[in-house]
């Protein structure tokens, strides 16, 4: 259980882990079970890209959508014959929220008859052996994978497996999902598989197809990351037509296409999170008609990837006239609106504007600009102590960037100047060393004591020898010696009262020994 609890916290990204623990917080609030289920445990465990967050939970999810929207979770559509929640997470985070199911079909096409059910039954009406898997969230289980058809070992072996033999009878829409799955993960069809994927193609079971699951296929393929290779592979089989009978592949614009994908790339290595979804499917369907399109967007369940798809023209085009005009007057300017507009917007902007001013401030913003950022903290910064440490230093650093964005700081002395002020004041000098204890104390205060009494003596008693003195001379060296040094101890006479005493002692001694002698 650990081991996937790990799993699945390293393979999220940030934002998606922020959702999940919403998620589960908001479920468990409510008393509901809740599971992460479907692609998301099988892209966990692959090593796949995690395009979104799929969950299950055991009653109905539309309790949990005031809660959801409380917490700033943004309602993308619902499908009420399902009991789903459509929503956009934090951070740009696509999840939806399904009622653990069992769907009866009565017959092939018709919509499923639907009742709660548990999740293990929830699992078993699914479509491959690879999405028939789930985390538990709840207390006590978390991180507890639930595999009952042994998808785990079907990702190992890079297969895909139906769960039984009426999948694609009873849900055309799986054989396009076969497809598109063998496409994207370059996965075969296990054997059994395909061959019901054959008969099922070869009977045209695909004219049973919902309108419902049509759109789910469309919008699909806008978060594949390789969307012009699947558009090929469906073409291919037949099934781009069954999304829209005017589809083909010289329908999608794969120049810019592909040069929007190169450019989200680069964004994303600097940090960015652009959604790529809406201007890919612009492309996509570049060269079809209005009817079309609007067909399309019909179909698709979730309302606000339609709305940003719909409105991605007009919101470039207004980004577009702001960066023209006195907004965006200067580089610093320019810098600020980008940094505040929409990064999907920026994406698309860099790829279709015709204005060669415009897009040279979003290749500035880029490429060069950023490279005057890397130079802060400049060397003058940190003369000053004007460190990362400081409360104020995001501000200085950001005004910083921007007097040198607009060429306000090109010498030593400008930077100067406009740093000083700002510097913190010097840092104290350094407290003086404790004071000395016991011994070593007392040490050190008698020897100053005597050193200081002794000063003013010994100067006074060296004015007195040096008036008195006689002529060099008269005076015998060893006399003038010890004038120059009157606090040298005499150490002849020393030596003498040392010999004497060595010898009274011997005397004594000897004296003993004799009374010692006699007496014997």
């Amino acid at each position: 259980m650990a081991d996937y609890i790990y799993t699945m916290e390293i393979r999220l990204t940030p934002d998606q882990q922020r959702g999940v623990t919403l998620v589960q917080d908001i479920a468990r609030a409510a008393g509901m079970n809740i599971y992460l289920t479907g692609g998301a445990v099988r892209d966990i465990i692959s090593g796949f890209p995690i395009r979104d967050l799929d969950f299950s939970v055991q009653g109905n999810p539309f309790k949990l959508q005031k809660e959801l929207e409380r917490a700033g979770v943004r309602s993308a559509g619902t499908d009420d014959d399902l009991k789903t929640l459509y929503l956009g997470l934090p951070g740009n985070v696509r999840a939806e929220i399904t009622m653990a199911r069992i769907e009866r079909y009565e017959k092939a096409g018709k919509p499923p008859v639907i009742s709660p059910a548990t999740l293990i039954e929830d699992l078993r009406r699914r479509d491959f052996t690879v999405n028939a898997m789930a985390l538990s969230l709840n207390p006590g289980s978390r991180g507890l994978l639930m595999d009952p058809f042994n998808g785990a070992a079907d990702i190992e072996a890079k297969l895909l497996r139906v769960l039984h033999n009426y999948a694609f009878v009873e849900d055309p829409s799986r054989l396009i999902r076969a497809s598109r799955f063998a496409a994207r993960f370059h996965w075969p069809l296990e054997e059994r598989t395909q061959a019901r994927f054959e008969s099922a193609k070869e009977n045209n079971y695909i004219e049973y197809i919902s309108d419902k699951a049509i759109g789910y296929e469309i919008e699909q393929l806008a978060y594949e990351e390789d969307p012009q290779h699947i558009v090929k592979v469906l073409e291919k089989e037949g099934w781009l037509k069954v999304l829209n009978p005017h589809w083909t592949s010289a329908k999608v614009d794969t120049a810019q296409l592909s040069q929007l994908l190169k450019t989200r790339q680069q964004m994303t290595e600097l940090g960015y999170a652009p959604d790529p979804a809406p201007p890919v499917m612009y492309f996509l369907t570049a060269r079809l008609s209005d009817k079309d399109i609007a067909d399309m967007r019909k179909q698709i369940p979730r309302k606000d990837f339609v709305e940003a798809w719909r409105d991605l023209e007009d919101h470039a085009k207004e980004l577009a006239k702001r960066l023209s005009g006195k907004e965006a007057a200067t580089p610093s300017r320019t810098w600020k609106l980008l940094s505040e507009a929409r990064p999907e917007m920026i994406l698309f902007l860099a790829v279709t504007s015709r204005q060669q001013a415009v897009a040279q401030k979003i290749r500035n913003f880029f490429t060069k600009w950023r490279q005057v950022q890397q130079k802060i903290p400049l060397p003058e910064m940190t003369e000053l102590h004007i460190t990362p440490q400081l409360g104020e230093y995001p501000k200085i650093a950001h005004d910083v960037f921007m007097l040198l964005l607009d060429g306000k700081l090109r010498s030593r002395t400008e930077t100067l100047k406009f740093l000083k002020p700002l510097a913190p004041p010097p840092p104290p000098p350094p407290p003086p060393p404790p004071p000395k204890r016991g011994r070593a104390a007392k040490a050190a205060a008698e020897a100053a004591a005597s050193a200081a009494a002794a000063a003013p003596a010994a100067g006074k008693k060296k004015g007195k020898t040096q008036a008195a003195a006689p002529p060099e001379s008269t005076v015998p060296k060893a006399e003038t010696a010890k004038a120059s040094n009157p606090a040298k101890p005499d150490k002849s006479k020393a030596a003498t009262k040392v010999v004497k005493a060595i010898g009274k002692k011997s005397k004594a001694k000897d004296k003993e020994k004799e009374k010692d002698r006699k007496k014997r």
